[in-house]
C-alpha cells in the first residue's frame, strides 16, 4: 500500500508511506509559507521515490485543529491531488500524530497532546496509551492551557505555557512536537488495514472557532445598505 500523506496544522509536512513505512519524508516549520513551499515539495517526494500520482493507493491528509490559512493549504492540496489521480482521500486529526509519537516514545496511561492554538490558548485532546496503542478519550478542543486537566501533556503548547501544563517525562523534549504527515499516514495504513479504529474521519477542516475574518455586515443577507 502506497499513500501520499499531507499535514499543514502547524508548519507543513508530506511523505510517502509505503507499507506503513516512511519511503520519502519532508517538513518545514515555517508557517507563513504554506502555499509556495507544499505543492513542490510533493513533487519532489515523489519523484525521488520514483512514482507517479497514478501508483498511488491514496491520499491522507490531517485535517487539523489548526490555524485557518495553513490548515486550508494543505486540504486543498490534498482535494485537489485526490481529484487528478482519482484516488481516495482520508482525513485524519492532526494531534494523532503526536499521540502517536508518544506512544512510541514510550508514554504509559492518560496523557494530553496541546498544540500552539494562539489567542493564548491551546488545541488539545486527551488520550491513553497501553499495550493496544493509543487511543483518544476525548476531545479536541480549543481552551487557555490553565484549563486543561493535570496530566502529563506533549506538544507544542507545553513551551509556550510551561506554568500551566506538565510536561509528559519522556526520553527526548515533548515541548518541540509538531504533528508530521509521516505519522498519519502510518496510522491510516493501519486503518486501513483494519488494525485501527474510529481514526479515519471526513476530510474537512476541523476549526474549532470562529475565522477572525469576518463578511461585513453590510454584505451579508439583511444587513445594512
Amino acid at each position: 500500500m502506497l499513500l501520499l500523506s499531507i499535514d499543514s496544522s502547524a508548519g507543513a509536512s508530506a511523505a510517502l508511506i509505503r507499507d506503513g513505512e516512511p519511503l520519502q519524508v519532508w517538513h518545514t516549520e515555517e508557517t507563513t509559507s504554506h502555499a509556495e513551499v507544499l505543492a513542490p515539495a510533493v513533487q519532489r517526494l515523489l519523484a525521488q521515490a520514483g512514482v507517479t500520482g497514478e501508483d498511488l493507493d491514496g491520499v491522507v491528509v490531517g485535517v487539523g485543529p489548526g490555524p485557518f490559512t495553513g490548515l486550508r493549504v494543505g486540504l486543498a492540496l490534498a482535494h485537489a491531488l485526490a481529484e487528478a489521480w482519482g484516488k481516495p482521500l482520508q482525513g485524519i486529526c492532526s494531534l494523532d500524530s503526536l499521540a502517536l509519537r508518544a506512544t512510541d516514545a514510550g508514554i504509559d496511561g492518560e496523557f494530553l497532546v496541546a498544540t500552539d492554538a494562539r489567542r493564548r490558548e491551546v488545541y488539545w485532546a486527551q488520550y491513553v496509551s497501553d499495550d493496544a496503542g493509543s487511543r483518544l478519550q476525548r476531545g479536541p478542543f480549543v481552551a487557555a492551557a490553565s484549563e486543561l486537566p493535570d496530566l502529563p501533556a506533549v506538544g507544542a503548547g507545553l513551551r509556550l505555557y510551561a506554568q500551566d501544563l506538565r510536561a509528559a517525562e519522556l526520553g527526548e523534549d515533548p515541548s518541540v512536537w509538531v504533528p508530521h504527515a509521516a505519522e498519519l499516514g502510518q496510522l491510516a495504513t493501519g486503518a486501513l488495514a483494519g488494525e485501527l479504529h474510529g481514526v479515519m474521519c471526513q476530510p474537512r477542516p476541523l476549526y474549532l472557532r470562529e475565522s477572525d475574518a469576518q463578511v461585513p455586515r453590510q454584505m451579508r443577507p439583511g444587513g445594512a445598505t
